[in-house]
């Protein structure tokens, strides 16, 4: 499947495209650098985009964005006029973190020793601090079994939701009715949910779990575990969902990739295929006691029932409410049928937002059906014919931000009709960029509602946040100028996707009148933190024997 070439993609990415040099204006100064071919709007680096505010309209929602710079141990907290007033500094390297309302800050941070897992969004402990920065929680969900990793959920009672790998070994897949041929020698890391209570200052109790594990469902061997007839158990999921991927990259290849900082140290060849599902965003929604969990692996989300004890989830009162992406998953559709492709962060729209209860988001890799290229990036001829060698509107595919209506009956349960698949069959609003292609990012990203009707946006691959009102105009527009190359504690360096320099796993928007920034002074903090500006090196010296 597209998980298992995923880093592959990424170190083949600087190999792909040709570019030409020109002057390009940057945050401090004009700096000799590559670009891409004016004609091509899917940079998704970005390295040579000019950086910080690019533009703040009247429409602009007043308020401050919560970003992690990138490859940082540090958490900004910036106005709309893209200037930094309040910062964390951390231990461990963070992708994200939510603010609560009593100003403390939780942060998903990166465990410095875990075993065994190595696909991306590692974690492994998650730390509160206060608005000084001091740490009063530490919680650590890091072993050889388990792993905390992408996303967490704060509850309204102060739990904490997590999702966590568990490792499940070649045998025991096999058994519970995986097809041998498409089963990794290390086993596989299916997922699960884990709801914490915290025991403050370290630790916590695990209160609540949902495991992925008990709810599958296989068509190929009546001996084994979880036979059935797909179609007939929406409900669960297929553990044998497959697509077929690229060759198996090489141990040479794999430890090229650690080296570079594209892989973790834990990769191997026999455990590429370990991570199966891959889940990256949870979301929850208070009014109705459910959570919704996005598998960019299998292209689809799911919603699950809160309300139950761990032991009826283990049952069907575990099993999926609502799915929605890619209804073939279930027997109940084709491919043509697919909506969401490798998405990132779904959530539920608040209560008393504009389209409360609808689900938002991003689908990072849209497949264009113009497309003449095998990949989702698109290769130029050479460095000496930097023209597109079929149009811009026939390469590669796109991003876009989808709200959507998940259709229920009067006491709220999901409708489902009989043979056929979850609806809608469209989404409800689509912000898509008017070129198509300069919002995309096959990789992380986000969006979520603002209360005045307006949506925050992060291109994730190239840093980028905007702001977009319902009729798709662009009011804020902002690129993270940040990147801090994270060093781990011996020294060595930690990229968590080796030249995507400016990445934002999300940002987050928060009013002004948010409770945490009562009686705070937020001023712009002095200095300003200083930008990276990005150099492209000197190419290198062709190899004997070529022109």
């Amino acid at each position: 499947m597209k998980g298992n070439v995923y880093l592959t993609l990424f170190a083949l990415l600087f190999l792909t495209y040709s570019c030409k040099t020109e002057k390009s204006e940057s945050l401090a100064e004009n700096t000799e650098v590559r670009v891409w071919h004016p004609e091509d709007t899917r940079s998704i680096t970005g390295v040579s985009a000019k950086r910080g505010l690019i533009s703040k309209t009247e429409q602009a929602t007043n308020g401050y964005v919560l970003f992690q710079p990138s490859s940082s141990v540090q958490t900004y907290l910036m106005n709309m006029d893209g200037i930094i007033v309040h910062t964390w500094t951390g231990e461990l390297y963070s992708m994200h973190s939510y603010l609560l309302e009593n100003g403390h800050l939780f942060r998903l941070e990166l465990d410095l020793d875990f075993p065994t897992f190595s696909a991306g969004g590692q974690a492994g402990r998650i730390r509160e601090y206060d608005w000084e920065g001091n740490m009063v929680w530490d919680f650590e969900y890091a072993n050889e079994n388990e792993l905390i990793h992408h996303d967490i959920e704060i509850l309204p009672n102060g739990n904490i939701l997590a999702i966590s790998y568990e490792v499940k070994t070649l045998e025991e897949a096999i058994e519970a009715g995986k097809n041998p041929q498409h089963i990794a020698k290390a086993g596989i890391w299916p997922d699960k949910i884990i709801e914490i209570k915290p025991t403050k200052p370290n630790g916590g109790d695990i209160v609540w779990e949902w495991h992925m594990w008990n709810h599958l469902v296989q068509d190929i061997d009546s001996t084994k575990q979880n036979y059935g007839v797909i179609a007939d158990h929406p409900g669960k999921l297929n553990i044998n969902i497959y697509e077929e991927g690229g060759p198996p990259m090489t141990a040479a290849q794999i430890e090229d990739m650690i080296k570079s900082g594209i892989a973790s140290s834990n990769a191997t060849v026999d455990n590429q295929a370990s991570d199966i599902s891959h889940v990256n965003a949870i979301g929850y929604n208070p009014q109705l006691d459910q959570i919704v969990i996005s598998s960019p692996h299998y292209n689809e989300i799911y919603v699950i029932d809160h309300s139950t004890t761990t032991q009826e989830a283990k049952g069907n009162a575990g099993d999926f409410l609502y799915r929605w992406g890619n209804p073939a998953n279930y027997g109940r559709g084709t491919k043509a049928d697919q909506k969401l492709f490798f998405q990132h962060d779904i959530k539920w729209i608040p209560k008393g937002y504009p389209g409360a209860g609808n689900l938002m988001v991003f689908n990072n890799d849209i497949e264009n059906p113009n497309n003449k290229l095998p990949s989702f990036w698109a290769p130029y001829k050479s460095d000496k014919s930097p023209e597109p060698f079929v149009s811009i509107e026939d390469i590669g595919n796109y991003s876009a931000t989808y709200q959507f209506i998940p259709p229920t009956n009067e006491d709220g349960s999901y409708i489902l009709p009989k043979g056929e698949s979850y609806g809608p069959s469209e989404p409800s609003w689509t912000y898509l960029a008017p070129d198509k292609y300069s919002l995309y990012s096959a990789f992380i990203s986000g969006a979520h509602r603002l209360k005045n009707g307006h949506t925050l946006i992060t291109s994730g691959a190239n840093g980028r946040f905007l702001e977009v009102t319902p009729e798709n105009d662009i009011v804020w527009e902002y690129w993270n100028p940040y990147y801090h190359d994270y060093k781990l504690p011996d020294g060595s360096p930690y990229k968590p996707a080796g030249r995507f320099l400016y990445l934002q796993f999300r940002s987050t928007h928060y009013t002004l009148d948010y409770p945490a920034f009562s009686g705070k002074d937020l001023k712009p903090i002095r200095p300003q933190p200083e930008p990276f500006i990005f150099k492209m090196p000197p190419p290198s010296p062709p190899r004997e024997g070529t022109p």
